[in-house]
Parts: C-alpha cells; sequence; structure tokens
C-alpha cells in the first residue's frame, strides 16, 4: 500500500531523493503499465531466472497467481500488438516471443444471409404452388423443400413473421420479390 501511495501523481514532488532510492532498488518500481501486469512479470522473471530452459504451461503459480495462463496470454498475437514497448522488451529479454498465429483456415460457406432468404423465397413459392394462396401461414408450419439434392426444413410461418416485422429494413429487390408472390405487406 506504501508503494501504491508513491505511485500517486505528485506524491514524490519535492523528494527526488525518494524515488532516486526506489529506482536504485527497482527501475520498474512505477511502470507506465498496470502494476499488476509488472506483478507478474516480475513472478515470471523470477521463475525463469531459477529454472533456466524451463517453459511456463498454464497452472504454475506463484502466490495465487496463475502466471503460467498469464504468459501464455501475453504470447497471443493479439495480445502481444497491444502491450507497451517496455513490456514487449522485458518478456524478449526473458527469451520469451510472441506465438506464431495460425494459418487462417478458409471460412464455410454462409449458411445465413442471402441463403437464408433463397430458401424462404423457394419454401413461399412452394406453399403457394401446393396450397394456391400465400397465407395465412401458421407460425408452427415448416415446409420442406429441395435445393441442390439437399433437403431443407423451413420454419415457414416463422421466416414471413420475421421479414415482416423487418420490412423496413429490406432491399427492394427482396420486397418486390415477397409481393411477385402475393404478400400485400411487401408492396
Amino acid at each position: 500500500m506504501w508503494l501504491a501511495s508513491l505511485r500517486r501523481p505528485g506524491t514524490l514532488d519535492g523528494h527526488p531523493e525518494w524515488a532516486a532510492a526506489l529506482e536504485a532498488i527497482d527501475p520498474d518500481w512505477n511502470p507506465a503499465w498496470p502494476a499488476d501486469w509488472q506483478r507478474h512479470y516480475a513472478a515470471v522473471r523470477e521463475l525463469l531466472r531459477d529454472e533456466e530452459g524451463t517453459e511456463l504451461l498454464p497452472g504454475v503459480t506463484v502466490g495465487g497467481q496463475d502466471v503460467g495462463r498469464w504468459l501464455l496470454r501475453q504470447r497471443q498475437p493479439g495480445v502481444w500488438a497491444g502491450l507497451m514497448d517496455g513490456q514487449r522488451q522485458r518478456l524478449e529479454a526473458l527469451g520469451v516471443m510472441p506465438l506464431t498465429p495460425e494459418p487462417e483456415t478458409p471460412a464455410k460457406a454462409s449458411r445465413g444471409g442471402s441463403d437464408a432468404f433463397k430458401r424462404g423465397l423457394a419454401a413461399l413459392a412452394q406453399y403457394k404452388d401446393r396450397t394456391g394462396t400465400v397465407g395465412p401461414v401458421s407460425r408452427s408450419h415448416i415446409e420442406r423443400i429441395v435445393i441442390d439434392g439437399e433437403e431443407h426444413a423451413i420454419k415457414l410461418g416463422v421466416w414471413i413473421m420475421n421479414l415482416k416485422r423487418r420490412r423496413a429494413k429490406l432491399p427492394d429487390d427482396r420486397l418486390a420479390q415477397l409481393a411477385a408472390l402475393g404478400l400485400d405487406w411487401a408492396t
């Protein structure tokens, strides 16, 4: 608590000898980054000093702090990039380097967005062909359609209600497609 008090801005004004004495003991006594980060770093530094060549894995604790997990987090590319230069320099001096990012895997084809609209539109067209109308469709109705050899179960009543609720935000081309099938609220 005494050190926390001394770290407050202006506390050492008029006492340069105190600041010099503290820096002689530990140059990092008042770091530009959070003191919690410094405490974790100091624990890692001491462990690596005593155990040369040791890898600190999550689960290694010092004073109740999981310094292994903390160190792994610091090495994550996004976290490493957000560290201050002085923080990175201190970790590098211990031989700690950032993890190399894993190559990105290609994203899976989207199951939402325009594909979902196309499937819903196809289900509505099929429903209209079968019943001769587009409504009202009960909320619980499920229309089964086959697209490119793959069967889809479309909750048609829910799909129509969601579109109706969001009709002010729907693009004009989608509203026109819905109106063409006979949904009067889409005109």
